[in-house]
């Protein structure tokens, strides 16, 4: 917890790995090509206790496992890893435990992604998280040589006076990859798509959605469930299968599995440092339009006053989206950048601010 307030900026971290053959690993590996999602939940905790945060509740499909954090989420395919955390968790020392657990599955690592935003409290963070020289420098010394295509970037948001970046570290070893989700489908790298949303300042009136009232004696799944459906969030894609979670005496926290494409929300909704993140993995088989009404859903949820979106995306197409998609719900686009990185493609991060608020 910093000083001043909770931290709702996360870190994430994807790591993505292939399987080596090894008779001796025969009996993972097999028909069954589980990977990641046969280590036992002692593991993961084991993981993630080096990271300093815990599991709250669980979800999962034939695609994968899903995992609620007390400082936000893990979901766990037969080849990939996605952890994102927020407060002051440590996030990069998760990398030598995966890797340890990954070897004796018989999975070699082939990729690494981490993006982040701008702390609102950096001098909260602890090491490695003190700056994004010391992020990479534990990146660099926790990865194997043979990921030899690396690349790290800041990039501003373009706005006057505005502090805020999107920082992005890259490794892989150059060759394409799958995503192995089960025995019936393969994801190919390049037909996938990452939405990572950012918002800030949120509307008052939304943000008191997500506080529980004095005295209430529901669970927190109970709980969640509630604001889930005040907020409509289930609107967002009501396809999606919702693990929610919420916190005492604020904030919210939800997992959705939509076959093997997951999406989650995090909300930290205290006066002074308000914070919500919307995260939706997608494939290029998704139409401009399902872009484009998904993230005006997220908008209107929420009715931020700054907002940021990067997508990671082979497809240009995904990214000239979100230039002008919010405009008809009061935010503009300010400016953006774009940067291409190995195997995952181009990476455009945008920054919108909002109007003058109605009501």
């Amino acid at each position: 917890m910093a000083l001043s307030g909770f931290e709702g900026f996360e870190k994430r971290l994807e790591l993505r790995f292939r399987f080596f053959h090894d008779p001796d690993l025969e009996h993972f590996i097999g028909d069954s090509h589980m990977g990641l999602r046969l280590l036992p939940i002692e593991s993961l905790e084991e993981i993630l206790r080096a990271v300093h945060c815990t599991v709250v509740s669980s979800m999962g499909n034939r695609f994968f496992d899903s995992y609620v954090l007390l400082e936000s989420s893990l979901f766990v395919y037969p080849t990939k890893v996605v952890i994102k955390t927020c407060g002051t968790t440590r996030l990069l020392k998760s990398i030598a435990p995966l890797l340890c657990h990954a070897c004796g599955l018989g999975l070699e690592l082939v990729a690494c992604r981490y993006t982040r935003g701008s702390f609102i409290f950096p001098k909260s963070q602890p090491f490695p998280h003190t700056s994004f020289d010391d992020e990479v420098a534990c990146l660099e010394e926790n990865l194997p040589l043979h990921l030899h295509d690396r690349k790290a970037s800041i990039m501003p948001s373009g706005l006057p006076d505005s502090k805020y970046q999107w920082h992005v570290f890259v490794a892989s070893t150059g060759d394409h990859y799958s995503s192995l989700c089960c025995r019936e489908i393969m994801l190919p790298e390049d037909e996938s798509f990452t939405i990572e949303v950012c918002m800030t300042d949120l509307d008052p009136v939304s943000a008191r959605k997500f506080y529980r009232p004095p005295g209430d004696w529901k669970t927190s799944e109970s709980a969640g469930k509630e604001m889930t459906a005040a907020t409509r969030i289930q609107d967002i894609n009501p396809n999606a299968l919702i693990c929610d979670f919420a916190f005492d005496p604020c904030g919210y926290s939800m997992n959705g599995l939509d076959n093997a494409h997951y999406s989650t929300i995090h909300v930290t909704p205290e006066d002074g440092f308000s914070y919500a993140s919307y995260e939706w993995e997608g494939s290029t088989y998704d139409c401009k339009e399902d872009i484009i009404r998904t993230m005006t859903r997220v908008a209107c949820v929420f009715r931020p006053g700054n907002m940021s979106v990067s997508t990671t995306s082979t497809s240009p197409y995904v990214w000239r989206a979100i230039a002008n998609a919010l405009e008809p719900v009061g935010l503009k686009c300010r400016s953006y950048s774009v940067d291409e990185f190995p195997t995952v493609g181009v990476v455009a991060f945008h920054a919108l601010t909002a109007g003058r608020r109605n009501g």
